[in-house]
């Protein structure tokens, strides 16, 4: 696919040490108890999306469609380096991993290609999730045990799965919620949802080929989070005429990723869209939540475009990782999500009023490109000619 032409813009980075961010109380994990998610003094609540590390062994690892020139130097090590760059650059409140976050295959040790992989999220000291993709449980752990190994580092808020769901498909099914401003009337409501899920690896029906799907139970799940999440937000104190915005991640891309052509999404669609073979009904599911503003997937590492359907915005986030397959001289990148809060007519801060999104590229300056706003109470999709 031709590239499109999409307005870029540059933002301010931020060098040398890592201002960690206000966003959450002092970490709750310490004392056994769950850290609770808030927005920033500023109004603010930014992500990092990571998408398809591929961690395999570290600096024994190489790397994948890069230049020739860039082989002998090029490992795992590389996207650890990105990771931490990242970091540094945007000082996110919360980061997201969707998957493949180790390439089972190449993982000698299940177990400590995961540690190593998140070890830049760890040492953060920021809050970090992560769910599964098609490779991750391809070396020494099961499905469940890289998902247990997950929650069990340090700083993540990630599940192996709700606790009132008894019966569901997957592991790494879970939601969390990011609190008001302390002290503003938000302060005891969420005022955005993030569901994960697990999308699967690959079909275990065998009249059915190719990659696994998001199954009824995890749906169900879904659905009655997400109305018991709008029932909360839109009731007293500060009842509220609408759902508080939500964003989902996992994995797969699904089957309406394909509804899209150069004339409507911003980014690249360099690749197929490789969803399952079958149609599980999700999207419609969450048209009919009414909550859901956008969805944040990998799997496809040549795509990184945003594109709206039927109110949703689904988006690629990019191919990360150098053991990942990509194209050399097309930068690996991530995905950046930044929800702002409004200001109330007395001075404080109210709800949602737009959610933005940009890339950053690992070249040389960590270019930021495809700046856009993916939803607001006004409008959706506008892109951005100046910094957000």
């Amino acid at each position: 696919m031709a590239k499109k032409n999409t307005p870029s813009f540059s933002l301010p980075r931020f060098f040398g040490a890592v201002v960690f961010s206000l966003c959450f109380f002092l970490p709750k994990s310490v004392l056994g108890v769950k850290q609770e998610l808030r927005f920033r003094k500023n109004g603010e609540f930014k992500i990092l999306q990571v998408a398809d590390m591929h961690y395999g062994d570290g600096k024994t690892t190489s790397c994948l469609d890069v230049f020739p020139n860039q082989m002998p130097t090029c490992s795992d090590i590389n996207t650890t380096a990105f990771v931490e760059r990242m970091i540094r650059a945007e000082n996110p409140d919360f980061i997201v991993f969707t998957g493949d976050n180790i390439f089972g295959f190449d993982a000698t040790d299940a177990a400590k290609s995961l540690s190593a992989a998140f070890q830049p999220a760890i040492a953060s000291n920021i809050p970090w999730a992560a769910v599964l993709g098609n490779h991750d449980q391809e070396s020494t752990l099961s499905r469940e045990g890289v998902m247990k190994h997950i929650v069990g580092l340090t700083n993540t808020l990630s599940q192996v799965n709700p606790a009132e769901a008894h019966i569901i498909d997957g592991f790494g099914n879970y939601n969390l919620e990011i609190g008001g401003i302390k002290g503003s009337q938000f302060e005891n409501k969420s005022a955005l949802n993030l569901y994960f899920l697990d999308s699967g690896d690959y079909s275990t029906v065998p009249a059915i080929p190719g990659y696994g799907w998001i199954k009824p139970s995890q749906q169900l799940w879904f659905q009655r989070t997400s109305a018991k999440l709008r029932r909360a937000y839109m009731r007293q104190p500060e009842a509220q005429k609408g759902p508080a915005p939500g964003l989902v991640y996992f994995h797969i891309p699904l089957p309406e990723f394909a509804s899209f052509d150069s004339s409507n999404f911003t980014g690249v669609r360099q690749e197929g869209i490789s969803s399952a073979s079958v149609n599980s009904g999700f999207f419609t599911t969450m048209v009919e939540a009414g909550d859901v503003k956008a969805v944040f997937i990998g799997h496809d590492h040549l795509n990184d475009f945003c594109g709206e359907l039927t109110g949703i915005q689904l988006c690629y986030a990019g191919g990360f990782g150098y053991h990942a397959y990509g194209k050399a001289g097309w930068s690996r990148r991530a995905r950046v999500v930044v929800a702002s809060l409004e200001k109330t007519e007395q001075g404080g801060w109210g709800a949602v009023k737009s959610i933005k999104t940009w890339k950053r590229l690992d070249d040389e300056h960590l270019t930021a490109v495809d700046g856009q706003v993916i939803w607001s109470k006004r409008h959706a999709g506008k892109c951005l000619l100046n910094n957000p």
